[in-house]
């Protein structure tokens, strides 16, 4: 994903060797609101590594916890994720910015363009999906900070055509999309139960799903042609990345 202000997005190896911080400038203070430990744990040892110029100040697992947290008052830009604990966090947004003084990024897995629509026309300055690289999620949270907007060039169009009143068309899609597209509502079912049971043999997984190991096999030679994976071990990875089933799923599961 690049921003619609910029026509290329570095490399890694031009991330890291972007100049030091400028004398007297001023730290980025990041507060991070993700409901999987996991996630948080994992962007908080990012945004860590990019000391000075960025800090952790916060972290929140809930909306509740999010909205009544005393760091928001000086926070310079939360990194929220959509979906705190199964609560939309859209519906707080209001809340967070008036005792956020900063801008807000949306770093999600969910897929579905009107909930992303939805943040950005209360207020959010950019989204970016969960399968972005560390070095997108570092420099969306740079710019954005100075005051430009992070957004594909589909969700740009989206937002300015219900501003203006004139929808975008739908926008063509991608080829990760349209693997995920083929699926069956049964394959779906089936990739859930995967990943809720990953530990699990197939004949536990086919019992919980109602039907034999060899009907089982069947079915995910199907899905794996179609998401272009090999094995579970791979499944399981794009299904988390990509929101096919919940990771916090799998920890009830477990």
């Amino acid at each position: 994903m690049q921003p619609a202000s910029q026509a290329t997005r570095p490399t890694a190896a031009a991330a890291a060797c972007k100049p030091p911080m400028a004398l007297g400038q001023a730290t980025i203070r990041v507060f991070l609101a993700d409901d999987h430990r996991v996630t948080l744990w994992g962007l908080q040892q990012l945004i860590e590594s990019a000391r000075p110029e960025m800090e952790v100040v916060g972290t929140a697992l809930s909306r509740a916890e999010l909205v009544g947290h005393p760091a928001l008052a000086e926070t310079d830009l939360l990194l929220l994720d959509l979906d705190l604990a199964g609560e939309n966090s859209c519906s707080a947004l209001a809340d967070v910015q008036r005792r956020c003084p900063g801008h807000v990024l949306i770093l999600t897995a969910d897929e579905d363009l009107a909930h992303q629509r939805q943040a950005v026309l209360q207020g959010a300055r950019g989204v970016l999906h969960k399968s972005e690289s560390a070095d997108t999620v570092l420099r969306a949270i740079r710019k954005v900070h100075e005051g430009e907007i992070w957004l594909n060039r589909n969700m740009l169009a989206d937002v300015l055509g219900q501003l203006t009143g004139r929808p975008a068309a739908p926008p063509p899609q991608d080829g990760t999309s349209q693997r995920i597209a083929s699926l069956t509502p049964r394959e779906r079912d089936i990739i859930t139960t995967m990943v809720q049971m990953s530990g699990g043999k197939q004949l536990a997984v086919a019992d919980a799903l109602g039907m034999s190991e060899h009907t089982l096999r069947n079915h995910l030679t199907a899905i794996y042609a179609k998401l272009c994976v090999r094995g579970r071990l791979e499944l399981h990875l794009f299904a988390t990345e990509h929101g096919l089933a919940k990771p916090d799923a799998v920890a009830r599961a477990n």
